[in-house]
């Protein structure tokens, strides 16, 4: 039988290649997006690493979501410093979410609240992604902008608590293996992270409407 790793890997598979393969993504990597839509990409992220990130001390000694409560994993400040690169030092006075965010952020705080192994659907899907197919985007965004490689602005990309990611995927990946809940759960946790990826993918249509590539 397959590990709980690879069930949810697969399971939610397709919902991460739609997020993967969005229009906006493709045109913010292609180089064909401003900086400003960058910003406002990274404005979303805030909106919703706030949600997942505000209540997880809370979560640290929950017997199911505890053992993923990692420091090094933690975005919330690295962004904070990006914002202030991209928008100067007022950035939180211009901070809005899209409402397809909203829903996103506010999804992810009922879970922090309610339901622990909910949190760990939202925590795989944010924090592994960011963790592989982010360095893909931290280095499109320092090519065609001209960040500093790892510098601000790309600052949320870089886990410096993290010396060997692919170590900590087979660490993580292990986590989830021993997740401490019965097989009903698991199928739950496969279908909040299948709705993870597709409130994510919806953030991305809505940035797609908000820059869209002129004919």
């Amino acid at each position: 039988m397959d590990s709980f790793s690879t069930l949810i890997r697969t399971a939610s598979h397709e919902q991460h290649m739609e997020a993967e393969t969005s229009t906006f993504m493709a045109d913010l990597l292609g180089g064909r997006l401003s900086v400003d839509a960058f910003a406002r990409y990274t404005e979303q992220l805030w909106f919703v690493y706030e949600a997942l990130e505000s209540g997880a001390q809370d979560l640290a000694s929950d017997r199911v979501a505890g053992p993923f409560i990692r420091p090094e994993l933690f975005r919330l400040a690295a962004l904070e410093r990006d914002l202030e690169h991209l928008r100067g030092p007022d950035w939180r006075a211009t901070l809005t979410a899209l409402p397809a965010t909203r829903l996103y952020a506010d999804r992810v705080a009922t879970v922090t609240r309610e339901w622990p192994a909910g949190y760990v659907a939202h925590h795989y899907t944010r924090y592994l992604g960011d963790l592989s197919g982010g360095q893909i985007i931290r280095d499109k965004a320092e090519r065609t902008w001209g960040f500093a490689r790892k510098g601000d602005g790309v600052r949320f990309y870089v886990f410096e608590g993290i010396p060997n990611p692919a170590a900590f995927k087979r660490e993580y990946r292990a986590l989830l293996d021993g997740v401490a809940v019965d097989d009903l759960e698991k199928q739950r946790i496969v279908t909040e992270c299948k709705r993870a990826f597709s409130l994510n993918s919806d953030v991305f249509r809505a940035l797609g409407e908000e820059f869209p590539l002129s004919a």
